[in-house]
């Protein structure tokens, strides 16, 4: 499905409502949006936004609250060789569509990369800016906490800078959206906006573990940054695996599991039998055949969360772990063994156990948390993240417990290692440096990041609002090329839905 709208008229495009030229227009701007790539492409020609006054095209929609703003951003090739320097792309938030509005925006141009936080206090006053360090960026967030606004940037690949502006005055109800600006009048630019996101978060007195917000299954073309989501629910959506054949992912949702295909995009129940408690830590095994659950109905003799496995179409449950908490992250490759984390005399370490039950065997000692254990597709390492260091980090060992060692050591807190099929990439969920290391909790800004099996510097792949469900289990493609995640906005505070396939 591919909308344009030319034109200041009305017309829901995306998560937007309607494209105006603010201002004095002196040619008509155009709007377009590609709901398969799920990408916007502005096309206008415009005075400058400075000043008392600006002059710029916009698509919006209104919105209350606090919410945060992000998109992966490109400037086209220059209008004319007389292009201005500062023309201009981003975030806009405003009070009202009159040219002299208050107003904060994050803006990036496209001539010298100048890239800042600019504002306007009240009515006609003169436009102030606090610069960012980041120069010619191409991923850019701006978030409204209170009367505070938040701008992020960042060079794809790179941690976020951040820059803000407290008690700036706008009024609960405002204009949020997307612009262009070509500061030249005569002169029409184009600019493109993926990733786009419009998230309402969390309330800050919500409850984890009993309030939930909505989620977004989304899927990630790893190369090239670029996310697509496919699915849309007001509920907790977590934990993606991705299945063997490629057609469908599961996840869990109120304790269920669901198969979601992907050409239909619609969800089907699992039939998971008397295991209708199940948590997040699921874990098909490498033939696909078989899916494995932690699951708080116990079938035996427990409340706590214990490890089973059945058919991938469903079935009775056959019970795996004797002894609970058990929550489940990995498969052997020869389909023979289980790891998981085993909360035992409050300690919580990795086990390894058959598939057939029996005697556990513990594969780490060291004091603290040890959680998110998998193993690598050749069998010859298992990838945990452990606390041990201080911070939460990515560390491997043998498939015996022995020769332990650290993959990661930074300033993040770094969660569930995913290896790819061909066994050269670790994907892993990075929470900032505030949260407790041994926390994985919901609502959170996180980065996906990606390092090679070796070692070596991380490059983050998604700028996310999420963290708990959001990838906790394993969920590459079976070609290698995509991952699957969820993301979390409150969908009953206001109409945010992305469009989905047409």
């Amino acid at each position: 499905m591919f909308t344009a709208i030319s034109n200041m008229g009305y017309a829901q495009i995306g998560e937007f409502k309607e494209y105006t030229h603010v201002g004095t227009p002196e040619k008509k701007g155009v709007v377009s949006y590609d709901a398969e790539n799920q990408q916007y492409t502005l096309e206008g020609a415009s005075g400058n936004m400075w000043g008392p006054n600006d002059d710029f095209h916009f698509l919006w929609k209104k919105m209350k609250g606090n919410f945060i703003l992000q998109a992966l951003v490109e400037f086209g090739p220059k209008g004319s060789p007389n292009s201005e320097t500062h023309r201009k792309l981003g975030w806009m938030v405003r009070h009202s569509l009159e040219p002299n509005s208050p107003q904060v925006n994050a803006v990036i141009h496209g001539g010298d990369g100048l890239t800042s936080l600019q504002y306007r206090k009240t009515p006609g006053a003169l436009t102030e800016e606090t610069r960012s360090n980041q120069v010619a960026p191409n991923v850019i967030q701006l978030e409204r906490r209170g009367s505070k606004y938040i701008m992020s940037a960042a060079h794809f690949g790179e941690p976020f800078s951040v820059v803000e502006y407290g008690d700036i005055a706008l009024g609960d109800e405002v204009y949020i959206g997307i612009f262009v600006c070509s500061r030249n009048p005569d002169i029409t630019e184009k600019v493109f906006f993926r990733n786009a996101r419009v998230i309402i978060p969390a309330k800050d007195d919500f409850v984890p573990y009993k309030d939930y917000i909505g989620s977004r299954l989304e899927i990630l073309e790893v190369e090239k940054g670029v996310r697509k989501v496919v699915h849309t629910d007001p509920g907790s959506l977590q934990g993606p695996n991705w299945t063997k054949d490629g057609k469908s992912l599961i996840y869990n949702s109120n304790g269920l599991l669901y198969n979601f295909d992907l050409n239909t995009l619609k969800p089907s129940k699992i039939n998971t039998g008397l295991a209708d408690k199940n948590n997040n830590d699921h874990v098909l095994s490498f033939d696909g055949k078989m899916i494995g659950i932690s699951s708080n109905h116990s079938l035996a003799d427990s409340s706590n969360s214990v490890v089973y496995y059945l058919p991938i179409s469903g079935g009775t449950p056959k019970r795996v772990t004797p002894k609970s908490p058990s929550y489940l992250h990995g498969w052997s490759p020869d389909g023979k063994s289980m790891v998981y984390t085993g909360g035992r005399g409050g300690e919580y370490d990795i086990y390894k156990i058959s598939v057939n039950g029996g005697k556990e065997t513990r594969l780490t000692t060291t004091k603290g948390l040890d959680d998110g254990a998998e193993y690598s597709p050749d069998g010859r390492y298992i990838y945990f993240n452990s606390v041990r260091s201080g911070t939460m980090q990515i560390w491997r060992m043998k498939p015996d417990g022995k020769n332990p060692e650290q993959i990661t050591s930074d300033e993040f807190n770094n969660w569930f290692p995913h290896i790819s099929p061909d066994g050269k990439w670790i994907l892993f969920l990075s929470f900032m440096k505030e949260v407790n290391p041994s926390d994985h909790p919901f609502y959170k800004h996180v980065y996906l990041r990606l390092i090679p099996v070796s070692g070596g510097k991380a490059s983050v792949v998604a700028y996310l609002y999420g963290g708990q469900g959001s990838i906790n289990v394993p969920s590459w493609s079976p070609d290698g090329k995509k991952v699957a995640f969820v993301s979390n906005s409150d969908f009953s505070s206001a109409t945010t839905r992305i469009l989905e396939k047409h």
